[in-house]
């Protein structure tokens, strides 16, 4: 089993976006962090969950069991849904990923559990400072 929590840091909205995703599994800990010249809020927490199933597909197999944590409710309705207006493109390449995996649970989870996605986001946000 493999949890997979990810989160995104816009500063502005759009605007410059840090994206985290932290994979944990019984063999092995994975953290990843991006940055986006400028997306929304919501953009970016898509992008941070396409990330984080994308690195799950080259770490993993696909009979693997997913347990996907986000603190975005409209990234958690949307995959539940299979619908989010103004977010087509985004849902439909995170379904596809989605769909390789035998098995993927998706869980909103609070902010103050997404912590370890949460800073690498805020990290790769702020990676560029000086």
């Amino acid at each position: 089993m493999i949890k997979l929590y990810t989160d995104a840091a816009t500063l502005g909205n759009p605007g410059p976006t840090g994206l985290g995703a932290l994979i944990v599994s019984p063999e092995k800990n994975l953290q990843l962090k991006q940055t986006l010249n400028s997306a929304s809020n919501h953009e970016g927490e898509f992008a941070a969950a396409i990330a984080g199933f994308k690195a799950v597909k080259e770490q993993f197999t696909a009979d693997e069991t997913i347990l996907f944590y986000t603190d975005s409710r409209l990234v958690s309705d949307a995959v539940g849904k299979g619908f989010a207006k103004h977010y087509e493109a985004q849902l439909a390449e995170l379904l596809a990923l989605i769909d390789i995996f035998n098995f993927v649970v998706t869980k909103w989870i609070p902010e103050k559990q997404n912590q370890g996605a949460h800073n690498l986001a805020n990290q790769a946000l702020h990676a560029n400072e000086s």
